[in-house]
């Protein structure tokens, strides 16, 4: 493989149940409320993916932008300063590097959200760039997301990329590409909903990705300083 697509958000760092708290409290906030089962299945999407699974079109031309304006606003002042990077992400990143394969994010998060994740996992230099739900028409299930993606790498089709990724949202979206995909079930997907998705093959985190999962789709060729 020539290239590696991640995301970001349940694979690279343990957000998803911080991201499932500020939905429901932003639902709440507009009166609305749903389980926290109904919320967690939907995480994965870009918000605008997101809102149609709970509210009427009536209600979001009403107050969606809003809504979608203070949940924003709320994850990143409460909940963002408590994400946590799952282990060995920058050894992960290093070892892909060093085996000469080029590595993009690709989230259906924020530009804001995915500048703080490569600043707290310590990997900006690792990454030829990162594409998020700012620089596409439609978030995760659709491929726009990857496609721009693909799109920072010269000569690389999606043939030769592979994704990573923890929601079936990231392998339906991988399917669409036209590319590979392995599921992590670090983010909470169970490695049965993962694999009926489109996954190849499912890993615990970027820890086992490391120790036992990426392994045989690098070949080094040259050292990585």
């Amino acid at each position: 493989m020539k290239a590696f697509l991640f995301d970001l958000d349940g694979t690279l760092v343990d957000s998803n149940e911080l991201h499932v708290d500020s939905w429901d409290a932003a639902f709440r906030h507009f009166g609305k409320q749903f389980s926290r089962a109904q919320l967690q299945a939907q995480i994965g999407k870009g918000s605008d993916k997101y809102l149609p699974e709970f509210l009427s079109p009536e209600e979001i031309e009403r107050f969606g932008k809003e809504l979608d304006k203070y949940r924003s606003e709320l994850f990143r002042k409460e909940y963002l300063p408590r994400v946590r990077p799952f282990p060995q992400v920058r050894p992960l990143f290093e070892e892909i590097r060093r085996a000469g394969s080029e590595i993009v994010l690709a989230t259906s998060g924020k530009e804001s959200e995915a500048k703080h994740y490569v600043a707290l996992l310590e990997i900006g230099e690792l990454i030829s760039g990162k594409t998020t739900a700012d620089d596409a028409d439609e978030s995760k299930p659709a491929p726009d997301i990857l496609l721009a993606a693909l799109g920072k790498l010269e000569g690389v089709p999606a043939s030769e990329a592979l994704l990573i990724g923890d929601t079936r949202f990231d392998m339906q979206a991988a399917t669409k590409a036209g590319m590979s995909a392995i599921g992590v079930t670090c983010g909470g997907t169970p490695a049965p909903i993962l694999r009926a998705s489109g996954a190849m093959a499912v890993y615990r985190d970027p820890a086992n990705l490391l120790s036992d999962g990426l392994l045989p789709w690098i070949k080094p060729t040259h050292s990585f300083p």
